[in-house]
């Protein structure tokens, strides 16, 4: 992830910059009547809240850039009297999208760690609660629908609804808060949706909790899951579409 984008923050400065000079009486009076006002006010809103995100995640990682020096190093390049060369501007910022890399992989490998004692203590927690079946591979699944009839091969499309949590009840992904299914090859998801699918028939919903091995694994999927994650899914079988037959010549 790069933390600095040059043009975007030379552009957000602008904004800021814009804003910081008016009087207060002057934001108060403020009016949007035209179409190309409102653009105006939305393209600043909308750099405001990117410049926002960086600044705040740069400042979860330990550094905390004062705006106020940012807003100066603008006004005094654009009125040509940078007290910076350009040459060194680009090796700063280029140290400092470094330097935010290295801790984000830092934080990640420390939350890596952490997920990994987590969910082996949950692992052995869960396979003693009632109802958890678990399967050779090590995924443990609860059926909280049964249904009779046919299941998926993982060569299969299925369709699906399904919520994804972390171990503490977080969601992470929801096909149900989108408003419509997933529909994907079996076998092009993490192992432990192609090996637990399979034992689902249409109609049936259960409920997994899968090791990271069968998921993301070490690495997890960055932002969003860390690595050895253990995950859970509840995974309701909607259709399955069946791979096409090869067509018989000669026959």
């Amino acid at each position: 992830m790069r933390f600095f984008k040059p043009t975007m923050v030379a552009i957000a400065l602008v904004a800021v910059m814009g804003c910081s000079e008016q009087k207060p009486a002057e934001e108060a009076v403020l009016v949007l009547d035209t179409d190309t006002q409102k653009q105006a006010y939305s393209l600043g809103a909308s750099i405001g809240m990117y410049m926002e995100r960086n600044l705040e995640e740069q400042s979860k990682m330990g550094v905390a850039l004062d705006q106020e020096i940012i807003l100066k190093g603008f006004t005094d390049s654009l009125a040509g009297k940078s007290q910076i060369e350009k040459e060194e501007i680009q090796a700063i910022l280029m140290g400092l999208d470094q330097q935010m890399k290295a801790k984000q992989k830092e934080l990640s490998a420390v939350a890596s760690e952490s997920s990994k004692a987590e969910g082996i203590a949950f692992l052995e927690a869960n396979a003693k609660e009632e109802g958890v079946i678990i399967t050779e591979s090590g995924i443990q699944y609860s059926v909280m629908t049964a249904v009779e009839g046919d299941k998926p091969a993982a060569t299969d499309t299925v369709k699906v609804h399904y919520k994804g949590t972390f171990l503490n009840g977080e969601t992470f992904d929801s096909s149900y808060e989108r408003g419509e299914p997933a529909v994907f090859p079996l076998n092009r998801v993490i192992a432990g949706w192609t090996e637990g699918v399979q034992l689902m028939s249409v109609g049936s919903k259960f409920k997994f909790t899968i090791p990271s091995d069968l998921a993301y694994g070490p690495t997890g999927n960055p932002p969003r899951i860390p690595g050895h994650s253990v995950l859970q899914f509840e995974i309701e079988l909607l259709e399955i579409q069946k791979e096409d037959a090869p067509i018989q010549v000669g026959e």
